[in-house]
């Protein structure tokens, strides 16, 4: 564990980082994807720190890139955490199983799941004149 302490007067401050996470690393920008895999019939969401990292899990895995943004790690968990408020279950390695429900809430939500699998209804509104 790291230790800082500001001696300041009576006031007394001390950052910590536990586990050696770093707090910045959550706000690093990166690539925040979603891959989908035909032969599971499941979806992956993530975070990539640049596009080489992106690149070498598209080519370790069978997975298929639906979409990708530019985000931070902070973006996935809290995505993680509101999915699972809604009582939408993960494995390891967030991985969900499809459904036309996640992939709504996925959009709704601004994940990037691109519109080869979820096309966005469009509401059209006509104004009439008297």
């Amino acid at each position: 564990m790291n230790y800082r302490k500001i001696n300041k007067g009576y006031q007394t401050l001390i950052l910590s980082t536990l586990n050696g996470d770093s707090s910045t690393d959550k706000f690093k920008n990166g690539i925040i994807y979603t891959l989908y895999s035909d032969q599971f019939n499941s979806l992956k969401v993530g975070f990539a720190a640049n596009e080489k990292t992106l690149e070498n899990k598209l080519s370790s895995e069978k997975l298929i890139l639906l979409d990708k943004k530019k985000g931070n790690k902070k973006d996935l968990f809290l995505l993680v955490n509101t999915l699972k408020e809604f009582g939408i279950k993960y494995s390891k390695n967030y991985y969900f199983k499809y459904s036309s429900s996640l992939i709504r809430h996925l959009s709704t939500l601004g994940w990037p799941v691109g519109k080869s699998l979820y096309k966005q209804r469009k509401i059209k509104k006509e104004l009439l004149c008297a």
